[in-house]
């Protein structure tokens, strides 16, 4: 057990299928967070997908998020921790994501080595991962091409462990 995973890993979630899109789904996951759970605002940093593989940057949420968060907490992340895929073809998309920091005071490994924290992506339990927007926009083919989906779809998930 760490501070970052318990007994159980419980993923609540949504789906909008054209009713709305990054800028609601952004602005619900926020309110939720910061008013309705009232978690410190200078307490969490976001992510966005940096672009990668032929994939473009997802600078829509990255402009969507500066509404909320200063520029300095928003880390634009790779293809690995910011990209959705069922599999090798079907629906996909960039996605975000909301780390909370739980304090300097949790161990970390890599401090431990002889080097720096790296934040949200280190391993360590100081920054736990709150909430995950998938933005599906894309339908990747057998040949790799990602092609618009006619409906694009949003799928805000609170994550939580017990």
């Amino acid at each position: 057990m760490t501070a970052r995973h318990h007994t159980f890993f419980e993923m609540l979630g949504n789906f909008s299928f054209g009713d709305y899109f990054k800028r609601e789904a952004i602005e619900y996951a926020w309110e939720l967070l910061t008013r309705d759970l009232l978690l410190p605002k200078d307490r969490l940093k976001v992510t966005v997908f940096k672009g990668e593989g032929g994939v473009p940057r997802d600078a829509e949420a990255h402009g969507l998020w500066k509404g909320h968060v200063p520029e300095e907490r928003i880390l634009e992340l790779g293809m690995n921790d910011n990209f959705w895929a069922m599999g090798e073809t079907g629906p996909c998309g960039p996605c975000s994501e909301v780390h909370y920091f739980q304090g300097d005071h949790l161990p970390c490994a890599e401090e431990a080595a002889g080097g720096a924290c790296r934040g949200v992506e280190c391993e360590c339990d100081r920054w736990l991962e709150v909430w995950n927007l998938v933005f599906m926009q894309y339908d990747r083919d057998g040949s790799g091409a990602l092609n618009p989906l006619p409906a694009p779809a949003s799928t805000p998930a609170w994550a939580s462990s017990g």
